[in-house]
């Protein structure tokens, strides 16, 4: 019997992954936009502390395994010397904005679709479409003028790429190793310390498995596209879990299924939205949902195009640079996640004063 190829196997892997991210979030009730609602409208940071210690346990895993050369993070979109600041600006407060009016991230989309939401399928299409638009159709050229009139080189400029332990590193003359020891160690003590300092998270034992479990599921996924995918006949890019490009990916590919072959992000698209269907069915928590209103459809279509469009300007989205980026410690990675941040708030801050928004709030409370 004939051995799988070496892309079938990481995709199969990601498939599987992708399930259990999509079975915790949609047990966990994880989510970026609904955390941001709940501090806003509410003042509970729990759910927010859940994703902050995702970032932490996403960061400390990948640096081990970079740092014992079991992959090499340098190899990833995020860590190149081509530094994209205004992209990740730019991109980052359109892609925070826009899931305000979607009413959820890439990841919450797949989710809230897996569970029965229609509104979800149009989302998905919309941003998948943009996104593809955005990656290498009518809106490339624009994406690529702002590229080419604001990204930094800074390998020109004697640097070795935009991970914050390497410009650190050039900047005081120390090895890369220590630096990144110390980046690492700041971070990870930082984000567990603002988690662990609350009682009420700390006695959230559901907030505290969705991070430790969608924080593993990152470093997990470097090792299967840079380990088990790391063949010289079939070279597997170096990836972990993001939703905005791999959407449009996903779906061109059930277009094309015939001339196309799945990867890693089309399977882990996939995964997550089986895993949310699963949970959701066995909890008794699957229900079909659509629009009530006009103007709840046009606003979720604006939404979708703009995580689309900006999510690809930014280079990921809450998952893609909040999570995955992040745990590369690169610069750019930290100027997206605060960008999203900011436009989540100013969208939800936006929403609430507007008028055609009234059930804005019982919305988001279900997120």
């Amino acid at each position: 019997m004939d051995e799988l190829p070496i892309g079938m196997v990481v995709a199969s892997l990601g498939f599987v992954i992708g399930i259990i991210f999509g079975a915790t979030a949609q047990r966990t009730n994880f989510c970026t936009m609904g955390a941001l609602s709940d501090i806003v409208f509410m003042g509970n940071w729990s759910r927010f502390r859940a994703w902050i210690l995702a970032i932490a346990v996403a960061i400390i895993l990948s640096q081990i395994l970079h740092l014992n050369g079991t992959v090499d993070l340098n190899k990833s979109i995020y860590l190149t010397t081509n530094f994209g600041w205004a992209g990740a600006i730019v991109g980052g407060l359109m892609f925070g904005f826009g899931m305000t009016f979607a009413g959820g991230c890439g990841n919450k989309t797949l989710v809230r679709l897996g569970a029965g939401n229609l509104k979800s399928l149009i989302v998905l299409i919309f941003l998948g479409m943009f996104a593809y638009m955005t990656l290498r159709g009518f809106i490339g050229p624009a994406r690529l003028e702002l590229e080419a009139l604001t990204v930094i080189d800074l390998k020109a400029n004697g640097f070795a790429s935009q991970g914050i332990p390497e410009l650190l590193a050039s900047l005081f003359g120390t090895s890369e190793p220590t630096a990144r020891w110390i980046v690492a160690g700041l971070f990870a003590f930082g984000l567990l310390f603002f988690c662990f300092k609350d009682a009420e998270f700390r006695r959230s034992h559901k907030d505290i498995a969705a991070g430790v479990v969608i924080g593993i599921l990152i470093p997990l996924a470097w090792y299967i596209t840079g380990v088990v995918g790391n063949d010289d006949f079939e070279p597997t890019p170096l990836a972990s879990f993001t939703f905005v490009a791999p959407s449009g990916d996903a779906i061109q590919y059930l277009m094309t299924f015939t001339g196309s072959t799945i990867n890693f992000g089309i399977a882990t698209v996939g995964g997550v939205i089986v895993g949310a269907f699963l949970m959701a069915k066995s909890k008794g928590e699957f229900r079909i949902e659509s629009f009530t209103t006009a103007d709840d459809f046009i606003r979720h279509i604006i939404g979708a195009a703009m995580m689309g469009t900006g999510g690809v300007i930014a280079l990921g989205c809450t998952i893609g640079q909040g999570i995955t980026g992040m745990s590369t410690l690169a610069l750019g990675s930290l100027i997206a996640l605060a960008s999203i941040l900011c436009g989540g708030v100013y969208g939800l801050k936006y929403l609430e004063e507007d008028s055609f928004s009234g059930a804005f709030k019982a919305i988001f409370a279900k997120s």
